[in-house]
């Protein structure tokens, strides 16, 4: 008897752990809906569903619907044969005839339209399979959102092209600026072992919409080019492409020289051209549908087309000519910057603007948010709206290199939208961002949007659980811009963790504000770049060893006994003349820059009155301690409301908002104790003494830090 209960105690425990809340099924849970009254009349609606089609695409729908259905309603519901009244019924307005009345011309070739017969079916229907599969997603996200679905007519299309997820993994499964773990593929078991967690991440991508994913570092090693490295890339394509997911490589340079057995890598060289023509073509011979690549060229010590006196569009045309025959893109990065006297954030317009229209029409530039490097806040690059004549890209950072890494909660949307919705004036008042990245500003054919990643093999994927929040948020942005930060917040919050009010309110409010709190602890009033040396952890705006002037944080924050902050207006380095009139004379005049900005564009001094009514000090002062009072709020929030979803994930979040707290006071209290050695002047009142000497804060050491 005695070991019969042990057994099932031990059974017991085995089942708890199987149904442990880790995050592994990210925004995908299908959890039994709650809300008594809407289950019932789900019921009774959905009777089954019916998908003609029998390509890998509408296999995959099916099996979500699958998945999904019986899980959310708490019943079977069973695939029909034919459709019958509530049916549910997906597939291309092709395969379902008469059901499909209306137009599907606006949908392109990913979108989809949603709608409820009289018969109380509900359609789900597109032009093209990948269009069924995201409709059929979006309707699974109403069920999970608990919405009702009696009287639905939903028409969907991207409005971006390329929605990307760039990978900064390596070949050895390291991950640059990686927090989450080491990479998920593995190259050494691959192309014989597929892991179910490839299954998963195109599930997860084609269910908000991402339909690319560069697999490889942007520091590129050109081993990923070889036969071997292109059948185990194959493998990952053969499993992504059912979800409409398309693989693309990052491309060395050098590749030619280093596995190819040339003498150079010039891209106006023959043999060179033909080199990599016919590495393209043995690409596209394993990966038929192979998307293109990502190019990081001349920047960071990475080789490009400058080491032979060429141009970034004499490279970049060159891998053009090669894919073009093929479909593929290039998508070259305008992240530059060289050792030079020069402002670091003039860099890439100075490289790349008089190179405006002379790129091939399959190449897009991809561009940065910020004209430094992911910020917690930047003003927008001035490379937005200053090439129209050439296709650009906008570039996002999911993974938190400058934003507290996987230990700090920050949810990232607002700082999306605060680059999508600026305005570069490039043709007039309303020339946004978005409209510039989207092409329709200059009809430009290819327009595309690529985040970052963020993904590794935690559990859990991202690290932290509210790091799923930002990829998910990456997809459905460059699927609909327009969305608010509010209604993915809640979206996510819904699939992710409880329907329950009384935890969505709140936390959405958490979760919106966390951005603004990180950027007032860590980086106030334009303060940029202040981080540790190298790793990027934590506070070091005293250091000044780097072996170039802008590899350091007091090149950027410029700190004397006068003021604080980088003239950048024309008496200064006059990066401001970049932009556009109406943007620049916003900026230029400190009686109209926002005190956001104020520290980017202006050596402002201690004691000039701000927007706030405060002096410079004591409003830095208050900033820092209000981030502190900020996070301190969220840890009170989650306290308060964590009791409404699992313990597991529950506990998670908890110990990780206290290293949080920890680290928002020890940047608090170090900024402070730095910069009043400039100021000379007392902490206002409510503002606490660091609780350390300046010396302490700076002889801490972190070999342990990520890189």
């Amino acid at each position: 008897m005695r070991k019969l209960l042990l057994l099932l105690c031990l059974l017991s425990g085995s089942l708890l752990t199987l149904q442990a809340e880790d995050g592994y099924r990210l925004w995908l849970r299908y959890e039994q809906v709650t809300d008594k009254a809407l289950l019932k009349a789900y019921r009774q609606q959905l009777s089954g569903f019916y998908i003609p089609g029998s390509s890998a695409t509408m296999a995959a729908a099916r099996h979500e619907l699958q998945l999904a259905l019986p899980a959310l309603l708490g019943q079977p519901i069973a695939s029909q044969a034919q459709p019958q009244a509530g049916s549910i019924v997906a597939g291309t307005a092709a395969q379902l005839g008469k059901l499909v009345t209306a137009s599907l011309q606006d949908a392109g070739t990913e979108g989809f339209h949603i709608f409820t017969t009289p018969l109380h079916q509900v359609v789900i229907t597109g032009n093209t399979d990948a269009g069924v599969l995201h409709g059929v997603f979006h309707f699974l996200r109403l069920l999970q959102t608990q919405q009702p679905v009696q009287s639905l007519n939903i028409s969907s299309a991207p409005k971006i092209r390329y929605r990307i997820l760039d990978h900064w993994d390596n070949l050895d499964r390291s991950v640059e600026r990686g927090y989450a773990g080491i990479s998920i593929w593995d190259w050494h078991k691959l192309p014989l072992y597929l892991d179910r967690r490839y299954t998963d991440y195109a599930r997860a991508n084609a269910s908000i919409g991402i339909n690319g994913t560069v697999l490889t570092n942007v520091n590129a090693n050109a081993l990923s080019l070889t036969k071997d490295y292109l059948i185990k890339a194959a493998a990952l394509a053969n499993v992504f492409r059912p979800y409409g997911i398309k693989v693309f490589l990052t491309a060395r340079f050098s590749a030619p020289m280093e596995i190819g057995g040339l003498k150079t890598a010039d891209p106006l060289d023959a043999q060179v051209q033909q080199w990599w023509k016919n590495k393209v073509k043995e690409i596209y011979s394993y990966i038929p549908d192979f998307g293109g690549f990502l190019v990081k060229a001349n920047s960071e010590g990475q080789p490009g087309p400058q080491n032979y006196g060429r141009t970034h569009a004499d490279g970049a045309n060159m891998l053009a000519d090669a894919v073009a025959p093929f479909n593929g893109i290039i998508m070259w990065r305008a992240f530059v910057y060289s050792n030079t006297d020069a402002d670091r954030f003039k860099q890439a317009y100075e490289e790349f603007k008089p190179l405006d229209g002379k790129f091939r029409s399959n190449v897009a530039i991809q561009v940065k948010n910020g004209p430094i490097d992911f910020q917690p806040r930047e003003p927008f690059s001035p490379l937005f709206g200053a090439m129209p004549h050439t296709p650009l890209m906008l570039e996002l950072q999911l993974t938190q290199e400058y934003l507290g890494f996987a230990t700090h909660l920050v949810y990232m949307p607002p700082l999306f939208k605060e680059v999508l919705t600026a305005d570069t004036y490039e043709k007039g008042k309303g020339s946004t961002v978005a409209k510039v990245i989207d092409g329709s500003l200059e009809n430009h054919a290819i327009s595309g949007m690529a985040g970052v990643a963020n993904i590794g093999n935690d559990r859990n994927w991202t690290g932290h659980p509210f790091g799923q929040a930002n990829w998910y948020a990456l997809g459905r942005l460059a699927w609909d811009y327009t969305l608010s930060s509010a209604q993915i917040a809640d979206e996510w919050l819904r699939q992710t963790f409880t329907n329950d009010a009384r935890f969505i309110a709140p936390v959405k409010q958490m979760m919106l504000s966390s951005r603004e709190t990180l950027v007032k602890y860590m980086t106030p009033l334009g303060l940029h770049h202040i981080m540790g040396y190298g790793h990027h952890y934590g506070p070091a705006p005293w250091f000044n060893k780097g072996a170039r002037p802008d590899w350091n944080p007091v090149y950027y924050h410029r700190a004397d006994s006068a003021g604080i902050g980088f003239d950048r207006t024309a008496s200064g380095s006059n990066a401001l003349a970049q932009y556009a009139p109406e943007v620049r004379r916003q900026w230029e005049n400190l009686r109209t820059c926002p005190d956001a900005y104020v520290l980017w564009f202006h050596h402002v001094p201690w004691n000039y009155t701000l927007h706030s009514g405060r002096t410079l000090w004591n409003e830095m002062c208050y900033q820092y301690e209000a981030g502190v009072q900020g996070v301190q709020q969220m840890c009170n929030t989650w306290d308060s409301v964590s009791i409404f979803i699992d313990e597991e994930r529950a506990q998670q979040v908890k110990m990780l908002l206290q290293i949080q707290l920890t680290e928002a006071r020890w940047w608090r209290d170090a900024c402070l104790a730095y910069f009043q050695t400039f100021s000379k002047m007392p902490l206002p009142q409510g503002v606490p003494a660091p609780a350390h000497t300046l010396e302490y804060y700076k002889e801490l050491k972190f070999p342990y830090a990520p890189h």
